[in-house]
């Protein structure tokens, strides 16, 4: 029996082997590429799927499948239903309606405008396209994507420079305007069917896209959604539910409501997302489930197998088509991300309560990534475009039609493309931004600001301190101390502390271990050493309470010195009590 005989290199059996292997190989170094360098590993897995597929080593070519696009959509489909639903989950207690102004802001004016700016981008660039036309293909490119914008509202670089507020916003608006992209598609779509008759169109877009395929979907997902925390609150109280189908219990939720929702022809990512927030209402399932790690897993696993399969199903022989060109493809491209999001959110940033500075609204507008969804409505969009030219009878332009049916999925996913690059690099590129600190940078204006740190400290009485035999400050006589506030740094926000307070509890005690030096708060109370340090400056120049420090003596460890700092203390004090008599 010869070796050629005995191995087998289908197709699918060198998918499997391949894909596993980057998913082994990216596991091995993931911490690296998302906590060290800050790279997407959307990114990762867009840029070996380009190496693995035809654009490179050829060794998988989906372009040749024949049921190429039913493979895509519904991989797209389950992705974005699985993604739609953690975004649901993640959001804080009753988020959409503690926040409905600025969810309304984003969705309506911002979206439309999102929707209009790309069509004309569009149409000024690609020739012979009509206005209708680069409207269909807006359509597939105006929402923005839930699982490229994940890589930048989660992480530690996003928990330590990205607002909560903003996460929380970009992930909201992510997670539901995949559902409001489809009344623009329609919209377009219905105007290029009855070109002589858009009151018709028109018409039939209210009643039926926002009257079933948007309000409808988001009534039975809700529904769906409160049906199923009450279910599974009575399972769990009464013992009925394992903790396994606890934990994959949201995941199911997401394919029945895709499944359940399409079967009736309506939105089925609205009615996701509605399902996923009236599910997770109360915060009950997310903290049930917040140390669990499941989610992650699954989207991590989803999210590498998708982005590959997307590079390797780019149509690069389509991007040079008669119509198209590389270079219009670039720039069409580079201004879709410019003056797609960014003007409008800047405009707007006074009608979002959610957005509170100018810096917020910028990165709001900048980070409006396209990916997945775009895929499926571009997939979704051609299938459409199938159905109208089968129909005979319609007063439809079926060259026009044929021509978009061509030409809208290499624009779609040059543009996605271009997203996964530009977006996935954003956070390298913040991060090495970041370190470059002016304020750290000596001046006056630092040292000034460092004294003005300093706590405050008022002595009434005179103090006097000495130094016993282990090297620990103590106190001889009793005072009376009043103290200054602080700034101090607790999750990025600036509060102040009373030492007086924190004294307190130190009252009965007579020993002051902890001293100053260089901001910086040491304990001295060891034997041996300088001491421990338990308390430092932060990046933001304010103290990190890992320690809350006790009361602050002398910075200086030489005993003569702070024999003399407190006799100068006590001169001090004695001086103004006699001031305060005269």
């Amino acid at each position: 029996m010869q070796i050629s005989e005995v191995l087998d290199f289908s197709e699918p059996l060198l998918i499997y082997a391949l894909l596993g292997g980057f998913i082994l190989l990216y596991g091995l170094v993931s911490l690296i590429l998302k906590e060290k360098l800050f790279i997407s590993e959307s990114l990762v897995a867009t840029i070996i799927g380009l190496i693995l597929g035809p654009a490179c080593l050829k060794f998988v070519d989906p372009m040749k499948w024949t049921s190429r696009d039913t493979i895509t959509e519904e991989l797209m489909r389950i992705v974005l239903a699985f993604q739609i639903m953690a975004a649901a989950i993640n959001l804080p207690r009753a988020y959409v309606t503690r926040q409905f102004r600025s969810m309304m802001v984003m969705l309506i004016p911002v979206m439309i405008w999102m929707w209009i700016s790309s069509a004309t981008i569009l149409y000024y660039f690609i020739p012979n396209l009509s206005f209708t036309g680069t409207l269909l293909i807006a359509s597939c490119v105006t929402p923005t994507d839930p699982i490229l914008a994940n890589s930048i509202v989660q992480g530690s670089f996003a928990e330590k420079h990205i607002p909560i507020n903003v996460r929380h916003l970009l992930s909201a608006e992510s997670g539901v305007n995949d559902g409001m992209g489809f009344p623009f598609l329609f919209l377009a779509l219905y105007l290029l069917e009855s070109p002589r008759n858009p009151n018709a169109a028109i018409s039939k877009w209210i009643y039926f896209v926002w009257g079933y395929h948007i309000l409808f979907s988001i009534v039975i997902g809700a529904f769906i959604g409160w049906a199923a925390r009450k279910l599974l609150r009575l399972a769990e109280s009464r013992d009925w539910i394992d903790k396994e189908s606890f934990l994959v219990f949201a995941f199911a939720l997401a394919i029945f409501v895709v499944g359940g929702v399409g079967i009736l022809g309506s939105d089925a990512f609205l009615a996701c997302f509605a399902a996923g927030t009236s599910f997770t209402w109360d915060d009950w399932f997310r903290e049930e489930t917040q140390g669990a790690q499941l989610q992650e897993v699954i989207d991590l696993l989803l999210n590498l197998t998708t982005f590959v399969y997307i590079g390797m199903i780019f149509p690069w022989s389509s991007f040079n088509l008669d119509d198209l060109s590389l270079k219009n493809l670039i720039i069409v491209s580079i201004l879709i991300l410019i003056f797609r999001r960014l003007p409008i959110v800047v405009v707007l940033k006074g009608f979002i309560p959610t957005i509170h500075t100018f810096k917020e609204a910028l990165f709001a507008g900048y980070f409006g990534p396209i990916g997945v969804g775009a895929i499926f409505l571009a997939i979704f969009t051609k299938k459409e475009i199938s159905k109208c030219l089968k129909h005979d009878g319609q007063d439809i332009d079926e060259e026009a039609m044929h021509h978009l049916h061509q030409i809208i999925f290499p624009i779609v996913t040059f543009i996605v493309l271009s997203s996964v690059i530009v977006h996935g690099i954003t956070v390298p590129i913040l991060n090495i931004g970041s370190r470059i600190d002016i304020e750290r940078l000596p001046s006056i204006a630092s040292i000034s600001s460092q004294v003005a740190r300093l706590p405050v400290i008022d002595f009434v009485e005179s103090l006097s301190l000495e130094r016993d035999n282990h090297g620990r400050v103590r106190k001889k006589e009793k005072t009376r101390t009043e103290f200054g506030r602080v700034p101090i740094k607790t999750n990025q926000n600036e509060r102040y502390k009373d030492y007086e307070e924190i004294a307190e509890e130190e009252e009965e005690t007579e020993t002051f271990p902890y001293h100053v030096r260089n901001d910086t708060i040491i304990n001295v109370s060891e034997e041996g050493g300088d001491g421990e340090l338990i308390s430092e400056e932060g990046d933001d120049g304010l103290i990190d309470d890992k320690v809350s420090p006790k009361i602050i003596t002398t910075n200086t460890t030489d005993e003569n010195a702070v024999h003399s700092s407190s006799t100068q203390i006590g001169e001090d004090s004695n001086n103004k009590s006699e001031q305060d008599k005269e």
